[in-house]
């Protein structure tokens, strides 16, 4: 490398063309850039003709840049594909951009975190992914079959015990006397489960011991379902209308919302059927289905099976007594967060028409007729109150 300012001169024989003897040559200059900063300088002297002189002058510091320029792209260009792969690599990490690596497929990715979702889905099904062995049928496998094993053959016995399933089944604690028993036979509690729940609660000593004696029964899926047929067909059943079943149903709605559903279809089943029910069965229903609403136990929504364009002389009636013993029975806050969730769900549109029209044509116009002058001015107070509510939170705050 030549010192800085150092010039280099060479001279060179460059052909500038043959012409002729008596050809006139004079001064010739010609500069020619390199791309490391030099320049070569020819010079045609009075020599002979067609012959230059040329200079090349460079500085140091832009040879060495050149130089260096020219090998890393060369290094690049000619370079291996792996320094190439490894450079966009490391830039589409750095911009967190997986797509733009070479030969990226997001498939597999994808398939592993749908096979983990439903790993963690299936660890966190609770009871449903576990296999129901039981003691026995590990020791009598012999018998009744592995019935738990894929493709496991079984002869003769069946694969089921029916004595699993009646070994769900708690045996009432101490023993039920004659009386009761032929009392559920006259109720035709005809199953063994109907039959327990049946003695359950009429051998308790109050709401609270029936609740806790039910859960201990231990019953599952359908026959959590038939505690509430029970219940309900003995609080019909009664001479008058007993508040202990409508507490029981109470506790029963606030323990699980299993027991909350099946008693507002149980209700349903009743409602279709309203004019084939006995008086004292009519009543006690009415009752029962005012408790549950007071209570907050059942929602107001629960009305909605019944058309209000097509009412009869029996669901009128009934209709009647239930919001009576409603507007008179609850406190004024309460009546008015009752009827404002029915007015809050958009779905339930007719139902809130079909209840204001019925508090002002059915109710209120025969409070005069039915009860005293005092009651039906509370009446009408909580039946404006009830209808301002039915009209949405914005009339009620007015």
């Amino acid at each position: 490398m030549l010192p800085r300012g150092q010039q280099r001169r060479g001279v060179a024989s460059t052909c500038l063309g043959g012409g002729g003897a008596g050809r006139d040559w004079a001064w010739l200059s010609v500069c020619l850039e390199l791309p490391f900063g030099g320049q070569w300088r020819s010079s045609e002297t009075g020599g002979s003709p067609g012959h230059a002189q040329c200079t090349f002058t460079d500085t140091g510091q832009h040879w060495e840049k050149s130089q260096e320029r020219l090998s890393r792209k060369s290094l690049y260009c000619s370079g291996s594909f792996s320094i190439r792969f490894m450079l966009e690599t490391m830039l589409a990490l750095k911009n967190n951009d997986m797509r733009k690596i070479p030969g990226y497929d997001p498939e597999p990715v994808e398939k592993l975190r749908k096979l983990q979702r439903a790993l963690v889905r299936g660890a966190g099904s609770g009871t449903e992914s576990q296999l129901r062995v039981s003691w026995d049928s590990v020791l009598n496998a012999e018998q009744t079959g592995r019935w738990w094993i894929v493709g496991s053959a079984w002869s003769g016995a069946p694969m089921i015990d029916s004595s699993q399933q009646k070994a769900s089944q708690k045996p009432l604690a101490g023993t039920v006397s004659a009386k009761i028993l032929e009392l559920a036979r006259k109720q035709r509690m005809n199953t063994d489960v109907r039959r327990n729940i049946f003695c359950t609660i009429m051998t308790s000593e109050d709401f609270l011991d029936a609740f806790e004696k039910l859960l201990k029964l231990g019953l599952k899926g359908q026959q959590e379902r038939e505690a509430v047929h029970v219940l309900v067909d003995c609080c019909l059943q009664e001479a008058a209308f007993n508040p202990f079943y409508a507490f029981l149903a109470s506790k029963l709605c606030g323990y699980d919302r299993r027991f909350q559903v099946t008693f507002q279809f149980s209700m349903w089943d009743k409602f279709r059927e309203l004019e084939n029910l006995p008086a004292t069965n009519f009543s006690n229903l009415a009752h029962l289905v005012a408790h549950l609403l007071k209570t907050k136990s059942l929602p107001l929504s629960i009305l909605k099976v019944i058309e209000f364009s097509e009412l009869d002389k029996p669901r009128v009636h009934f209709l009647r007594k239930v919001l009576y013993m409603l507007l008179m029975e609850t406190e004024v806050e309460d009546l008015g967060l009752l009827f404002t969730r029915v007015s809050d769900n958009p779905k339930l549109g007719v139902l809130c028409e079909g209840l204001k029209l019925f508090i002002s044509h059915f109710l209120l116009k025969s409070a005069q007729a039915r009860h005293s002058a005092e009651e039906a001015g509370l009446l009408r107070e909580r039946a404006e109150l009830a209808t301002k509510a039915l009209q949405g939170r914005a009339v009620l705050r007015m």
